[in-house]
């Protein structure tokens, strides 16, 4: 027996399916813009500092590389 979240999934899945590659990358930037959009609310920040905040949480943990600093290994 189906559940009401297996019909809402298969639904979605169709109609991803449906929409052509160019739709699909306009979806996830549109996807990525809400998301921002609902973190600058949230943290009371403009679009720049919100940017700027996400970014530097990507690097927090990781190692620092040379390449991604903009130094030359020369």
């Amino acid at each position: 027996m189906k559940s009401v979240v297996d019909a809402l999934r298969e639904e979605q899945t169709a109609t991803l399916r449906a929409l052509s590659c160019d739709e699909r990358v306009d979806l996830a930037l549109r996807l990525g813009d809400d998301d921002l959009a609902s973190y600058c609310a949230r943290a009371l920040l403009g679009r720049e500092a919100a940017l700027q905040q996400v970014r530097m949480r990507r690097q927090n943990g990781r190692r620092p590389s040379r390449a991604a600093s903009g130094e030359s290994s020369a």
